[in-house]
């Protein structure tokens, strides 16, 4: 937690400066008001002085406006400070995981991440306002309160001997107790996430399968977990203020019956014992102040950590320190050739790609085809560095990807996912997304190829209509060829196509085949389907198994020689459709 705010409190250092010293003259101020107060009692109350209480009153109101104004000021520097801490961290948590590979997001779990960018940055947000605000002030009052209480009557001071261990030992208890409960409330709230983005992004298998009452129970047993620790966390604080205020009444009494005893004898002035009592409910309230602060403090250093977690891990891909630079992508194609690639994922005793061999040129169309977890995903996720191959070497250009800087790679290839997702906006700007400086007519010309030129003219405002978060508000057929669209406006040299024509009826498939054999005859086209139809005419077709290239030619080569892809071809198209 230290290292977290160091670091990203440095840039308010002059802001805290300030504060700082708001909160010295801010803390002087008030150990000062019942010195005077007492003062007032015994030159002026005790001796009839009208005068000297005017004075003194006068003077006791003008410190109390100057206290009030610091307070104002050093509550308002200290919430921006703390407003300006979270929105830096939770910036750089976004950016950390933007840099992070597939790996690092699976590790950590979408729910997790969001958690720790909303609740966890939230928490120590929430303490660094109140240390800020609060705790700088509670030391200084303490130990300035004590000082100042001696010099008013040192007998008396005695009780403090007493009071002041008790209520720290009491602290240190609860905390010791309280520290782990915090650690896993954090872990059941990511628990509560992970199932709600579960149901709300599975609500139509959900219905389809009636398991709607299986959800609703699945999601109170969480809800239920997180209440439990809850409740045991706040039965913990529960006994606390209670405690805390019962030390602070017995203490006041005891002052009370003892200070009136000290008066009565003549050893202590009145106005003394006025101001000691004063010290007293400042050091106790200081110290109270702490505790409260003390109850935020665990769960922010638990919060903490989840956030260093993440900004501390180095991502499995990066950039290399001197990238290789490649021409400048163009209305051309690129050379891609896999060399012996493996893939396995972390912690994986088999590799799931083992042994991938073959090259990809400009101007052709490689499909790639084989049974389910068969790897043509994680192949072709290999490409832009999803993932990075653990063996072997793929090349663009003759250039090893790992030697590329990312963002380079990425402009070179346009990527069509096998779930197509939309943003939230407009179809434009879910069109733009590639070429931010695409011309309308680019865009109609790109959606005519992805077969989307119709649907969208019947759409309220063309290419202005909204779109929903995923492209809800379109259908499944209508969101892959909008994806479709959005890749070829970019005018990439590498265009991969990953099952991205599922959802597409027969004859949108083969219009939309055609029209993309005219409008990228120029590039290096990736296809991974699952439909024989699909591919038939591709100039090179990969036929995988288990993680291994079984087989590679044109259709008709492997219709003859394969015994995989003909068990493939055939039990999708009779023989004479596989030979037409």
């Amino acid at each position: 937690m230290i290292k977290l705010l160091r670091t990203y409190l440095r840039p308010y250092a002059g802001q805290i400066a300030l504060v700082l010293v708001l909160l010295l003259i801010q803390s002087i101020g008030n150990l000062y008001l019942p010195t005077l107060n007492g003062d007032i009692i015994d030159n002026g109350v005790a001796k009839g002085d009208n005068d000297y209480i005017i004075g003194a009153g006068v003077f006791m109101l003008a410190v109390t406006v100057a206290l009030g104004v610091a307070s104002i000021i050093a509550v308002y520097l200290g919430a921006r400070t703390a407003m300006g801490f979270g929105r830096d961290v939770r910036s750089a948590i976004f950016r950390k995981v933007e840099s992070f590979s597939q790996v690092e997001v699976n590790a950590f779990g979408p729910a997790s991440l969001i958690t720790r960018n909303t609740n966890d940055v939230q928490q120590v947000q929430m303490v660094v306002f109140m240390v800020l605000t609060m705790m700088i002030s509670a030391p200084i009052l303490v130990i300035g309160g004590i000082i100042l209480a001696v010099q008013q009557d040192v007998p008396l001071s005695g009780l403090l001997v007493i009071v002041l261990p008790i209520m720290v030992a009491f602290i240190a208890i609860v905390m010791y107790r309280a520290i782990p409960l915090f650690r896993v409330m954090q872990v059941k709230i990511d628990r509560i996430n992970q199932v709600m983005r579960e149901t709300l992004a599975g609500v139509r298998v959900i219905r389809a399968f009636v398991r709607t009452d299986h959800e609703e129970r699945r999601f109170d047993e969480s809800n239920l977990d997180l209440f439990d620790t809850s409740i045991r966390v706040n039965r913990l604080f529960a006994i606390t203020i209670p405690v805390m205020t019962a030390i602070l009444n017995l203490s006041t009494v005891a002052v009370m019956w003892f200070g009136a005893m000290r008066v009565d004898s003549g050893a202590m002035p009145i106005g003394n014992l006025t101001a000691f009592l004063q010290y007293l409910m400042q050091i106790l309230f200081a110290v109270l102040m702490a505790v409260f602060m003390f109850i935020f403090v665990p769960r922010a250093a638990v919060s903490a950590g989840r956030i260093a977690e993440v900004l501390d891990k180095e991502p499995s891909v990066r950039d290399p320190e001197l990238p290789v630079t490649l021409p400048a992508p163009g209305r051309t194609g690129a050379h891609l050739e896999f060399r012996n690639v493996e893939f396995r994922y972390p912690g994986a005793e088999q590799p799931v790609l083992r042994d991938i061999s073959f090259v990809a040129r400009p101007g052709e169309t490689t499909a790639i085809v084989g049974g389910t977890g068969s790897g043509k995903s994680t192949l072709v996720n290999l490409i832009p560095r999803f993932y990075d191959v653990t063996g072997g070497q793929l090349l663009v250009d003759g250039v090893d990807v790992r030697e590329l800087d990312r963002e380079d790679l990425w402009k070179r290839i346009g990527f069509i996912p096998q779930k197509a997702f939309l943003f939230s906006g407009t179809v434009g700007t879910n069109l733009r997304f590639g070429d931010q400086d695409a011309t309308d007519d680019e865009l109609w010309r790109a959606l005519e190829t992805a077969q989307g030129r119709d649907f969208v003219s019947e759409m309220e405002g063309g290419l202005d209509a909204p779109i929903t978060q995923g492209g809800t508000n379109v259908s499944g057929g209508q969101r892959q060829r909008l994806a479709i669209a959005r890749a070829l406006v970019k005018q990439a040299g590498i265009v991969i196509f990953d099952d991205s024509f599922s959802a597409l009826d027969f004859a949108t498939d083969a219009r939309l085949r055609a029209a993309l054999g005219r409008e990228l005859g120029w590039a290096t086209v990736l296809i991974v389907a699952q439909r024989v139809g699909t591919i038939m005419h591709a100039d090179r077709i990969l036929v995988m198994d288990a993680g291994r290239i079984v087989g590679i030619g044109t259709h008709t080569e492997l219709l003859a020689t394969n015994e995989t892809y003909r068990e493939i071809v055939y039990s999708q198209l009779s023989e004479a459709e596989a030979v037409a």
